[in-house]
C-alpha cells in the first residue's frame, strides 16, 4: 500500500489530477484531505488544496483487528457515545431540497434545466401551442445571430446545430476548432454564454424558452464528474463522521449533487451561502450513528 499527494486550487481540482495521472475511476479513489485551499489576503499567502490518495498494491490484505480487552472496550464505548452526541447537529439541517432553485432569477441562469415558474407555465402553455413555424424560425434566428456575432468578434468559426423541442426548449450544439476556449474553466465561459443567449431569446415577445448550449458533449461529461465527486465525498463524510463542504457551484451543478445523494440512507445535502459563492454541504443523518459498521 502506498500514498501519493496531489494539489490543486480546490479539492475538486486535486481529485481531477489524481484521476488523470493514476487512471483510476473517481468512485475508486480513496483520499483524505490534508489541507484545505486558502485564498489568503488579496492573493497573498494563498495555499492550494492538498489531498493524499491511498493506492492498494498486490498482496495488501486487510488484517483483522485484534479483540479489545474489556477495559479498552469500555473506553471505546464511552468514546462512541461522546461522538454520537457531537454528531446530532446535522439533524437540524434541511432535507436535500434546495430552495433557491425555484426563483425565476436563478432559474434563468441555470445551465441546463432552466424552468419557468409554475404559475407562468399554465398561462404560456397555450401560447406555445400556437407558435407558428415563422415564430420558431424567429426564435432560432435570434439565438443564432447573437452567437455568430460573438464568435465573429472572437475570430472563431463555429458550426451551430439547433434543435427545437416541444416549443419550449432550444438546444444548440456547437462544433469547431479550439472549443476549449468556449467551454472555459469548469464550463464557466459556456455557462455565461448560455445565460446571455437566454436573455437574448427571452425578451418577452414569445413565451419563455429554455436555451441549452453544449459542445464536445461537455454537459454529460461534467455531470458524470460531479456524480462521482458526490459519491466520494459522501464516503468521506461517513468515514470521518464529519460534514463535508464543497466549493461554490452554480445552481445546475448544485442540483446534480443533491439529486445524486438524495437516496443515500446516511447523508443529506443542503446549500449555504449567497450567490455566486453558494455551496453544498454533505451532512450525516441522525440515523447514521445507529450503524454498527461502515
Amino acid at each position: 500500500m502506498k500514498t501519493l499527494d496531489f494539489t490543486g486550487k480546490s479539492i475538486n481540482e486535486a481529485v481531477d489530477k489524481a484521476h488523470e495521472e493514476l487512471g483510476i475511476a473517481y468512485a475508486d479513489i480513496d483520499f483524505e484531505v490534508i489541507e484545505e485551499a486558502s485564498k489568503g489576503f488579496l492573493g497573498i499567502g494563498a495555499k492550494p488544496a492538498k489531498i493524499r490518495v491511498t493506492i492498494k498494491e498486490e498482496g495488501d490484505e486487510e488484517k483483522p483487528e485484534a479483540p479489545e480487552p474489556k477495559k479498552e472496550a469500555k473506553r471505546h464505548e464511552k468514546r462512541e457515545r461522546h461522538e454520537r452526541k457531537e454528531f446530532r447537529k446535522p439533524e437540524a439541517a434541511p432535507e436535500i431540497t434546495e430552495p433557491e432553485i425555484k426563483p425565476e432569477a436563478e432559474e434563468a441562469h441555470n445551465t441546463e434545466a432552466v424552468v419557468s415558474p409554475s404559475e407562468q407555465e399554465d398561462d404560456s402553455q397555450s401560447e406555445r401551442a400556437n407558435l407558428t413555424e415563422e415564430d420558431r424560425s424567429a426564435i432560432i434566428a435570434s439565438a443564432v445571430d447573437f452567437l455568430n456575432s460573438v464568435f465573429g468578434k472572437m475570430g472563431m468559426k463555429v458550426d451551430l446545430q439547433v434543435t427545437f423541442d416541444d416549443n419550449k426548449h432550444l438546444f444548440i450544439n456547437m462544433e469547431g476548432e479550439n472549443m476549449g476556449t468556449i467551454i472555459g474553466k469548469r464550463g464557466q465561459t459556456l455557462d455565461s454564454l448560455q445565460y446571455l443567449t437566454n436573455l437574448v431569446v427571452n425578451k418577452g415577445e414569445y413565451p419563455y424558452m429554455n436555451v441549452t448550449l453544449d459542445t464536445e458533449d461537455y454537459r454529460a461529461k461534467r455531470k458524470k464528474t460531479l456524480e462521482n465527486l458526490a459519491f466520494n465525498l459522501a464516503k468521506k463524510a461517513k468515514h470521518n463522521r464529519r460534514n463535508v463542504t464543497l466549493e461554490p457551484m452554480n445552481p445546475y451543478e448544485r442540483r446534480i449533487i443533491h439529486a445524486t445523494l438524495q437516496n443515500d440512507r446516511y447523508v443529506t445535502t443542503y446549500s449555504e451561502g449567497v450567490e455566486p459563492y453558494r455551496y453544498v454541504v454533505i451532512a450525516l443523518k441522525s440515523n447514521y450513528n445507529k450503524r454498527n459498521n461502515y
